[in-house]
């Protein structure tokens, strides 16, 4: 048997007192594609983030080739060959791509030119189309992580640490992705592989770990599991028929249009959205399907006042009848327009405040605090409530939203949201990210809100997930809207064929 390369021994991470990982053991063997599964929560992140030297572990050991090591940095873990993708950005926005890329290799005199050329090549040599004279805070969200992978790559790592490495990009750029991984495990690097999605750790792993709520549950060779046998270790139980159905249930009816709510007609923006027209009905989910680039989400954010569209002949848009154009997005919270952006972190919410400041923090945009200065009885009540619905999972409401876990962030956008009482509800990408058993408690809270009335738009590139919720389904391709599905009849083969031809 080979040393591992990566050894955990009965390893503990506290927060406040409280282990967020407790006394796992895991090995990492050279060569391998080791996937590391569990719930939001279950401390997948905070394992890795021991090993990529964010964190120092509370209790236990960490053996690197076979010598015990105690890594205070990421730089530090990187210059001994352990690299780490994180499931949340770490790029710098106001750097351009090829800058980015050679973070912690600089040359004391660099010419950009030719800091640019290299960066092209080595991006085409992974087939990520992404310019690397573009600014970060340009890109989308599957471009910076194709960034954030090159950039790992890029540093000729041992041991590469993918985390949810996937959320963001299309089905033609996890293929290429894949291919990369296969091509780094044929080179000898060891992979760990973090990941929501049960399939693609299926494919791609030679072994599998399960965690729940910190501790390990169990480590085997990948045939010894599949979908359902993974998430009953996940979670205790199946969860695969309450997400998506059984896969076979084509007769699933879509919930009866109300009253016309939004109104769109012609909305153009630059060359991202191009005279696209469409409707939302109140009582129903509205599915959105696209490609990355097919101008789904800048519709949206336009129609959300984030963004504007063309000042001469950037068409119409319509909220109950009337007539609107948001240059922000403040007035268009007041007419109880709401996005739920796909970027949680960067656009989502205030990393640094508190659960219950960033819950309240919706109530004071949309005008609805009861107090015209922060009342902290009302924030601690709001709070109270919302985390109890959505089922946060923190020590306490006190907890900075960037110290849970990515499921329970989500939980905290949407419940941000939702308290400033909408009369249309955006969600784009409402489950990137997101363990199967928080992916079944925001299908059911999506479901309430369109029983009850609310036109519900949910954006996804999940097509099980566009399938099990819509009630009609609107396809983008090239800045506009070019087909709409009743659910009756719509079939994944149809939504992708409108959505690449």
């Amino acid at each position: 048997m080979k040393t591992p390369v990566v050894e955990l021994r009965n390893v503990t991470k506290e927060f406040h007192g409280n282990p967020a990982v407790k006394g796992v053991s895991f090995e990492l063997h050279p060569g391998e594609i080791h996937s590391l599964l569990g719930e939001n929560g279950a401390g997948k992140s905070t394992l890795t983030k021991m090993i990529a030297g964010v964190y120092e572990p509370t209790g236990g050991e960490v053996r690197y080739l076979g010598k015990k090591v105690e890594f205070t940095s990421p730089q530090e873990a990187l210059e001994n060959g352990i690299a780490m993708v994180f499931q949340e950005t770490s790029l710098i926005p106001s750097l351009t791509v090829a800058q980015n890329l050679e973070l912690g290799n600089e040359q004391f005199l660099t010419r950009l030119r030719g800091l640019w050329i290299s960066a092209q090549q080595f991006l085409q040599s992974l087939s990520f189309e992404v310019d690397p004279t573009a600014l970060v805070s340009q890109l989308g969200a599957a471009q910076k992580q194709m960034v954030e992978i090159a950039r790992a790559v890029r540093h000729n790592a041992k041991v590469i640490i993918f985390d949810e490495p996937t959320a963001t990009l299309t089905p033609e750029e996890k293929y290429h992705f894949f291919n990369l991984v296969k091509r780094l495990k044929d080179e000898g690097v060891s992979i760990v592989f973090i990941s929501h999605a049960l399939e693609e750790a299926l494919t791609v792993s030679d072994r599998i770990t399960i965690l729940r709520d910190g501790e390990h549950v169990i480590t085997d060779e990948v045939g010894a599991f599949d979908r359902d046998k993974i998430i009953g270790h996940m979670v205790g139980r199946s969860l695969t028929n309450e997400l998506y159905g059984d896969g076979a249930d084509t007769s699933r009816k879509g919930r009866p249009a109300g009253k016309r709510v939004l109104s769109v007609q012609n909305l153009s923006m630059g060359s991202m959205v191009r005279n696209t027209s469409f409707s939302v009905f109140a009582g129903q989910v509205t599915g959105v399907f696209g490609l990355v680039g097919s101008g789904r989400t800048e519709t949206f954010k336009i129609i959300s006042g984030v963004l504007k569209r063309d000042f001469f002949h950037g068409g119409e848009v319509r909220l109950s009848g009337r007539p609107v154009r948001y240059r922000v997005p403040r007035p268009a919270i007041r007419d109880g327009i709401v996005y739920v952006t796909e970027d949680r972190k960067i656009e989502g919410f205030f990393e640094t405040k508190s659960i219950a400041q960033n819950i309240y923090s919706g109530l004071i945009g949309a005008d609805l605090n009861e107090s015209p200065i922060i009342n902290y009885s009302e924030m601690t009540e709001l709070a109270k409530v919302w985390t109890e619905r959505l089922n946060v999972k923190a020590i306490d409401n006190n907890s900075k939203v960037i110290e849970l876990s990515g499921g329970n962030q989500q939980k905290v956008v949407l419940a941000k949201a939702l308290v400033q009482k909408p009369k249309l509800i955006i969600l784009d990408e409402p489950t990137r990210g997101v363990d199967v058993g928080a992916i079944a408690e925001i299908h059911e809270v999506i479901n309430e809100l369109a029983n009850a009335g609310l036109p519900v738009v949910m954006i996804s590139s999940y097509l099980p997930e566009i399938l099990a919720l819509s009630d009609r389904i609107l396809v983008s391709r090239l800045g506009r809207m070019v087909e709409e599905f009743s659910i009756e009849e719509a079939t994944e083969e149809k939504i992708m064929y409108a959505a690449v031809h």
